[in-house]
């Protein structure tokens, strides 16, 4: 559930929802994840393939290799023994850095950058589970949902180095499954529960594309439809129903005016009908069908249920499209009437036209 609630009003951020594509089984297999889906796998093999019970997630945005001194940093040495010092001097910050993630609780690590060996060493004696290359976008949607904040630099203002608890995210199972070619990260009942994931399956590339748009598309139009909470009758039955009601209203006008609101009720039809002839249907019956069918419910008393008549292409027909299930946000088709409205009212503002020739090529010689 995406759903945020906020000064009485309901939001559907579409982007907590991670789509993930992977090849392989049918468009069927396609699974909805009730957490974060994350298309990387463990750093080592040697680390434990599943986590549960209150798993702490650390998200770092920083290297974790081996420290080195900086460039430009010379160091005068008397003896050679003190390379070796140096050299173990590295290693031990680098194993005092880690000591002090792990020291917070976090049992999954999640970086934006690299992990070398001797990191991935310590993770492994610690039990805990590693990822590397996470990219920046998965990793903020992860700090989202599990509560977390993604840490750029342990250094505090003193100068030191502490990782603070109050950064780690919480869920409560953390595993890698394989699916497809490759494995997938799940985190599970995030402790916000504000994200969901959706893997996708198919034959090839282009199939998961197309039904990655086609999936876009409709929660677009599910976000608008619980955004504005209200909806309107598919099927062009809006269409036909206010065309209908504006035919009547331009024979009531005794003025020129009537002329446009006669034609804007005859460009009304355009969609129905364009509907039915994409269907290779009748569009001229169906039309008329529909046209006395919102007629009736405009005129006649007790028969206002038929305003949801509209097309069912189907079986080349029409029926009550509001209890079929086939409904439309009812701010999508406003926006759509004005813009359709400005679009023809700026056309007709335009006078004059001044219309170029085009320039004769020169003959050559």
């Amino acid at each position: 559930n995406v759903k945020l609630e906020k000064d009485g009003k309901s939001k559907c951020p579409i982007g907590n929802i991670h789509i993930l594509k992977s090849h392989g089984q049918s468009a069927l297999d396609s699974e909805l994840v009730d957490g974060f889906a994350l298309n990387c796998s463990r750093a080592s093999p040697a680390m434990p393939t599943s986590l549960t019970g209150g798993v702490k997630v650390a998200l770092l945005d920083f290297n974790l290799q081996k420290h080195k001194m900086q460039m430009g940093v010379q160091v005068v040495l008397t003896d050679t023994k003190q390379v070796e010092e140096i050299r173990q001097r590295e290693m031990d910050i680098t194993k005092e850095k880690i000591a002090k993630i792990l020291e917070s609780g976090a049992k999954v690590i999640l970086t934006t950058k690299g992990i070398d060996d001797l990191c991935l060493k310590y993770f492994v004696e610690a039990g805990a589970m590693a990822v590397r290359r996470v990219k920046k976008e998965d990793i903020r949607r992860i700090a989202k949902a599990t509560g977390g904040t993604v840490v750029v630099t342990m250094a505090d203002l003193e100068g030191n180095e502490v990782f603070d608890e109050a950064n780690l995210g919480t869920c409560q199972t953390v595993c890698e499954e394989r699916v497809g070619d490759g494995e997938l990260l799940y985190f599970r009942e995030c402790s916000n529960g504000k994200a969901c994931t959706v893997v996708l399956r198919g034959a090839n590339e282009f199939m998961l594309d197309e039904m990655d748009r086609a999936l876009h598309d409709s929660l677009c139009v599910i976000k608008r439809m619980i955004e504005s909470n209200s909806l309107v009758a598919g099927g062009g039955a809006v269409e036909v129903a206010l065309s209908i009601y504006l035919e009547s209203l331009a024979t009531s006008m005794s003025s020129r005016e009537a002329l446009a609101v006669a034609q804007f009720a005859e460009a009304l039809l355009v969609i129905p009908r364009v509907l039915t002839i994409n269907a290779a249907h009748d569009a001229t019956e169906l039309l008329a069908s529909m046209k006395a069918h919102h007629h009736t419910s405009q005129v006649v008393a007790g028969k206002e249920a038929l305003k949801y008549t509209g097309l069912d292409l189907s079986v080349g027909g029409v029926k009550d499209n509001l209890n079929a299930g086939v409904v439309e946000p009812a701010i999508s088709k406003i926006k759509s009437l004005r813009f359709a409205t400005e679009a023809a009212v700026s056309i007709l503002r335009i006078d004059d036209m001044i219309k170029l020739n085009p320039a004769r090529e020169q003959q050559q010689q």
